[in-house]
């Protein structure tokens, strides 16, 4: 089984483009925090390449930016290719099958109440 599941946020915004076939695939890369913290405290992260396609692809690129909070569901790819001086180079990236979004850009963001949440429905009158 290759399943990862992953929650960081964007280190900068998606890069959409399409192959020679036209089909949409989008790059980003995600900054997940590392579970501990090093000598002085501090907790690093780690940078993870991902890669979605097709209508996923569109989707991200028009909805996240750089700094925004998502979960990424999808499968570990490691893959070969010569770099432009020749040598044998690997890559580790994850394919999106399904991302989340976590948060809401902060112009949509206000002081309002959150929404309710999972449990009892609040209503302001009583049905019947």
């Amino acid at each position: 089984m290759n399943k990862v599941i992953l929650i960081g946020r964007l280190t900068a915004d998606p890069n959409l483009r399409y192959t020679q076939n036209g089909t949409p695939v989008t790059t980003f890369t995600l900054a997940v925090d590392k579970p501990f913290a090093d000598e002085d405290g501090k907790r690093g992260a780690d940078f993870i390449d991902i890669v979605a396609w097709r209508k996923l692809a569109e989707v991200v690129a028009q909805n996240i930016t750089k700094g925004r909070l998502v979960a990424v569901e999808g499968r570990l790819q490691i893959r070969s290719y010569d770099d432009q001086n020749g040598i044998r180079r690997k890559a580790a990236e994850v394919i999106a099958n399904e991302v989340k979004f976590l948060d809401r850009p902060k112009q949509e963001q206000t002081s309002e109440p959150e929404e309710p949440g999972w449990g009892e429905p609040e209503f302001d009158e009583v049905p019947f």
